[in-house]
């Protein structure tokens, strides 16, 4: 199929304004330029980028926002009988899992797919996608104690560092409780509840507010929404640079032969 007429059924522009972004060789398959009008290409296994991000050629994969509310497990079938992500799925038209794990006392940003592949990179500790959560905390935080969350503690399983923390405000007579937001890329479980008590503050409510380029923004307790164009768009591109990083690495043990 030519290419405008793949990108325009994708939604990304009319054929005649894709024609344009062509010749001004912004449109990339398979990682080169393509200038041609003529190009063809196979929506099936080619991958197509405008402005370097990727657009979403297979429309049979779906991808859905949920804002967990707390007191529900992250499962599509809890064996305890507890609140599962069913009540949130079950409308759907699709099959869809959970990309990585809220714990039951934590609510916010949750990821729905039936993109294994994406799915795989998201949540794999290796890739460090970036979260932000927004804790209620018990006592008065202090500059020095989001310093030592950024320079770094350690717990049981290592050491631990937040990419970035920050002091929201202060609550409650006396102010004895805090609300802060802490950036990290770890998956490890109940990381920052583990964190934050470690520096004697135990976290009374966590949401968690972004996961990679998602943020939770307006979206009430307990709705799902799809993604847009642009999130799915920004997503897809961090799953095709994950699996072009692996292919260099698989590639890397040659060339570092006699190394140590």
């Amino acid at each position: 199929m030519r290419l405008q007429k793949v990108l325009a059924a994708a939604g990304v522009a009319s054929r005649r304004v894709v024609e344009q972004y062509i010749v001004e060789g912004r449109i990339e398959v398979n990682g080169e330029i393509v200038t041609e009008l003529g190009r063809r290409i196979d929506p099936e296994h080619d991958q197509v980028s405008v402005d370097g991000v990727a657009v979403q050629l297979d429309t049979d994969k779906r991808y859905y926002m949920l804002n967990k509310p707390r007191g529900v497990v992250s499962s599509m079938r809890d064996e305890q009988g507890r609140p599962d992500l069913r009540e949130f799925t079950d409308g759907l038209e699709e099959r869809v899992y959970n990309v990585g794990r809220l714990d039951g006392d934590t609510s916010g940003l949750l990821l729905l797919t039936n993109d294994g592949e994406l799915a795989h990179v998201l949540a794999h500790p290796s890739f460090g996608v970036e979260k932000t959560y927004v804790a209620k905390v018990r006592g008065r935080v202090t500059p020095q104690t989001l310093q030592k969350l950024k320079q770094g503690i350690e717990l049981d399983d290592g050491p631990i560092r937040a990419d970035r923390a920050k002091l929201l405000q202060h609550q409650g007579d006396q102010q004895r409780y805090s609300i802060v937001e802490l950036t990290l890329h770890s998956g490890r479980n109940r990381i920052v509840r583990r964190m934050l008590d470690a520096v004697g503050h135990p976290v009374v409510e966590l949401v968690r507010r972004s996961f990679g380029p998602l943020h939770l923004g307006t979206l009430r307790s307990g709705a799902v929404r799809e993604l847009t164009k642009s999130e799915r768009g920004l997503l897809l591109t961090i799953s095709r640079e994950a699996a072009a990083s692996r292919s260099g690495s698989d590639a890397a043990p040659d060339d570092r032969k006699g190394t140590k």
